[in-house]
């Protein structure tokens, strides 16, 4: 049997900002730990712990698997493993303590254990039974951190491997850092500190739903925010793509205005001057794709209430959005 534990050094671990290990086992953050108080944001926090792009990535032999795991709440969601690419075996997973265990096809394989994006866990090491060997992914793929609302952290896809940004990367062999938090989207210092931190080969922002539903920036005062963000991100990673998704559609929302008096398709124009004006300024390696282009009008069938995709809508996205992720980052050089 080969032990793997989430915080060991080469870990197979994969999308977690840190580990924290409390007794026997571990909690996933998404935000750092010990800066966390910072925000001033409980719901963020608690967002924050939630495993949203955290899986572990092995080459093995295992014949078996045994993951031992604490559900904290009841809006925790399913656990994912995929085998060599194609869904394996889907989990549900129910508030408290259990152990999961499953046979593994007899050969060598890669393995992905992807933990439910929603809610909170904790969990213990992984073990693979049968085991002559367990060997990290070398080489993860281009290093993409991805920042943005409920639309990214997506509650309501199928399962944890089939949220756009795990479609996405997935799809095209990328090395995913998922900072989607769920009504907690409001330009946090934390967060750009998040993606500061991160080795990160693109980045992209999905920005300007959680503020207008929250009515947490006005029209004096967003625009400088998203440019703020968005520059203290480019301090960090000074040669690395910037992408820009302004909101998709919600047909109740885009003309009704909010308690700060911007309707969404207002804040949707905020976003995308903020972003010319700065690409006017000099910054060439910031793009903007139009949230409307994404998931639009048209597309509102695949809503569950008016403002969430569904799972097909997820996969809608993803399959927009892929090839024009793709297309900003295939100027870039992995691991420069």
């Amino acid at each position: 049997m080969i032990r793997l534990e989430p915080d060991a050094p080469q870990s197979v671990w994969r999308g977690a900002v840190a580990w924290a290990r409390e007794g026997d086992t571990w909690r996933p953050w998404r935000l750092p730990p010990e800066r966390i108080a910072t925000a001033h944001a409980p719901v963020l926090a608690s967002r924050a712990r939630s495993a949203a792009g955290i899986r572990a990535v092995v080459h093995t032999d295992a014949s078996a698997l045994e993951l031992p795991i604490v559900v904290l709440d009841d809006a925790v969601t399913s656990l994912d493993v995929i085998v060599d690419g194609t869904l394996w075996q889907r989990v549900p997973l129910n508030e408290g303590a259990c152990t999961i265990r499953m046979a593994l096809p007899p050969r060598t394989k890669k393995i992905e254990v992807w933990l439910p994006q929603f809610g909170e866990v904790h969990l213990g090491p992984l073990l693979l039974h049968g085991a002559t060997h367990a060997t990290a992914v070398e080489d993860a793929g281009l290093r993409w951190v991805t920042y943005g609302s409920s639309i990214t952290h997506c509650r309501s896809a199928a399962g944890p491997s089939e949220t756009w940004p795990a479609l996405v990367a997935r799809q095209l062999g990328w090395d995913l850092t998922c900072l989607g938090f769920a009504g907690q989207c409001h330009l946090d210092p934390i967060a750009a500190r998040a993606i500061t931190s991160r080795p990160a080969d693109l980045v992209s922002l999905c920005l300007g739903i959680n503020i207008y539903g929250s009515s947490s920036l006005g029209a004096r005062t967003l625009a400088g925010q998203v440019s703020g963000f968005i520059e203290t991100i480019r301090e960090a990673h000074r040669d690395v793509p910037i992408v820009v998704i302004t909101p998709i559609a919600s047909p109740s929302r885009e003309r009704k205005p909010n308690d700060v008096g911007l309707t969404l398709d207002e804040v949707r124009g905020i976003v995308a001057d903020a972003v010319t004006a700065l690409q006017r300024s000099g910054e060439k390696r910031l793009h903007l794709i139009d949230g409307l282009s994404v998931f639009g009008p048209d597309d509102a069938h695949l809503l569950l209430d008016g403002l969430h995709p569904d799972p097909e809508g997820y996969r809608l996205m993803a399959q927009r959005l892929a090839p024009r992720l793709g297309a900003v980052a295939g100027t870039v050089r992995i691991g420069s």
